[in-house]
C-alpha cells in the first residue's frame, strides 16, 4: 500500500515547483519522487478531501505573490484552475476550510490576513483582509509578520499568529463575509509565534515560538473564544546555545502526544501530553537534515515525515503510538528545497 504526499517547496536553487512522494507503508520506504505541478515558489499547499481541489502558494513570472488553484483530473494529473496575485511577496501559508469552501492566507511580508471563497471547481475570489499593526522586541520583529491563518477546530473562529507583533488574535466571520477582530492575545515579548495546534478534545491550543523555541500552552474556550496560558516549555536542550528557530508543530490524533520540529538543532522533540493539557518533555530526535522546516504524521499515524530546506532530503520514522518515539527507517531521501509536507488522503 502506498500513499502518495506532496511536497511544497521554495524554488530558489533546485526546486521546480510541488513534487510527490509515496510511502510504501509495506516496505517501510519512501520512493517515486515525481515534479507534479511546476510553479513558482508553491511554499504552503492546502486540499480538500482527497485532494481533488489544491491549493498553493505562488509567484506569478512578473514577481506578484499570490495563490493558485488546481484540479485533479481521473488519470490523478492537476491542471490549473485559477490565480490571484497583487503586487508584492506572496503568502507564506494558506489553508482550506471544505464546510464553507474558504481558503485563508496568512502573508509574512505585509502582516495581512486574507480569506478567499472558492467554488466547487477551484475558482477564487476575495472576501476580505485585515493588515496587522505593532511590533516587538526582536530584530525579527520591526513590523507585523502573520504566519498562520486557520479556522479553531469548532469552527467557530479564524485564529492568526503574528510573529512580528508577538500575538495571537481570534477573528470572526459575519454574515456578509467580513472578518472581526474578536480577541487579541499577547505572548511574552520575543516570542514569535509562529504555528498552532489543537487538542483533539478542542480544549487545549499549543502555539509555537519560532524566536524563543518555545510551545506555549493554553486553555481554550470555545464559547466565548478565549485563549488563557498555563504552561511555556522549550522545544530545545537547554545547553544549544546556537541558533535556533522553531518551525512545525503536531498533535497526534489520540491527544496523548505533541511533537515540533527546531531548524538549527535539527530536532523533532516529543511531548507527553498530561490530562490538564500541560507537556512533558519524551525526547529530543536528530532529523538527518538541515533545517527541518516541516512534518507531517501518515494518515495511519504510524510514520513521521520530516522535509529539510536546505539539505533537500526526506527523512522517515516509524512511530511508537504508546511511548510517542521516533525510530530511524530512512534518510537521505532527495526531495529539493522541501518546506511542506501534505498526505493526499
Amino acid at each position: 500500500m502506498n500513499q502518495k504526499i506532496l511536497l511544497g517547496t521554495y524554488t530558489k536553487r533546485k526546486s521546480e515547483g510541488i513534487y510527490s512522494i509515496e510511502l510504501d507503508v509495506t516496505e517501510k520506504k519512501l520512493k517515486n519522487l515525481k515534479k507534479e505541478i511546476p510553479v513558482e515558489s508553491p511554499t504552503y499547499l492546502a486540499g480538500n478531501e482527497g485532494y481533488s481541489l489544491l491549493f498553493s502558494i505562488a509567484k506569478s513570472p512578473d514577481g506578484k505573490g499570490g495563490i493558485k488553484s488546481f484540479k485533479k483530473s481521473t488519470d490523478g494529473l492537476y491542471a490549473e484552475v485559477d490565480s490571484l496575485f497583487e503586487e508584492g511577496a506572496p503568502p507564506c501559508y494558506i489553508a482550506y476550510d471544505q464546510t464553507e469552501n474558504l481558503v485563508l492566507t496568512a502573508n509574512y511580508h505585509k502582516g495581512e490576513v486574507c480569506v478567499y471563497q472558492t467554488s466547487a471547481e477551484g475558482e477564487l475570489s476575495l472576501l476580505d483582509k485585515n493588515t496587522h499593526s505593532g511590533k516587538s522586541v526582536h530584530e525579527n520583529q520591526k513590523s507585523p509578520h502573520a504566519h498562520y491563518f486557520d479556522l479553531t477546530p469548532d469552527g467557530q473562529f479564524l485564529i492568526a499568529c503574528d510573529l512580528g507583533t508577538d500575538e495571537v488574535v481570534l477573528y470572526t466571520l459575519d454574515e456578509d463575509n467580513k472578518l472581526t477582530v474578536s480577541d487579541i492575545i499577547p505572548v511574552t515579548p520575543g516570542t514569535g509565534p509562529r504555528h498552532v495546534v489543537f487538542h483533539p478534545n478542542n480544549r487545549f491550543a499549543y502555539v509555537f515560538g519560532e524566536l524563543s523555541s518555545d510551545v506555549l500552552v493554553f486553555n481554550y474556550n470555545s464559547k466565548n473564544g478565549t485563549l488563557s496560558p498555563i504552561q511555556t516549555i522549550s522545544s530545545i536542550p537547554h545547553e544549544h546555545e546556537a541558533f535556533n528557530g522553531g518551525a512545525a508543530i503536531r498533535v497526534s490524533s489520540d491527544g496523548k502526544f505533541v511533537y515540533a520540529s527546531n531548524r538549527g538543532h535539527d530536532s523533532i522533540v516529543t511531548y507527553k501530553v498530561a490530562e490538564d493539557g500541560t507537556l512533558s518533555l519524551v525526547n529530543y530526535t536528530p532529523t538527518e537534515g538541515q533545517i527541518p522546516r516541516d512534518f507531517n504524521l501518515d494518515p495511519s499515524e504510524d510514520f513521521i515525515v520530516v522535509g529539510h530546506q536546505d539539505s533537500d532530503n526526506l527523512t522517515l520514522f516509524e512511530r511508537n503510538k504508546e511511548n510517542g518515539t521516533l525510530t530511524l527507517l530512512q534518510k537521505d531521501v532527495y526531495a529539493p528545497e522541501v518546506i511542506c509536507i501534505k498526505f493526499e488522503s
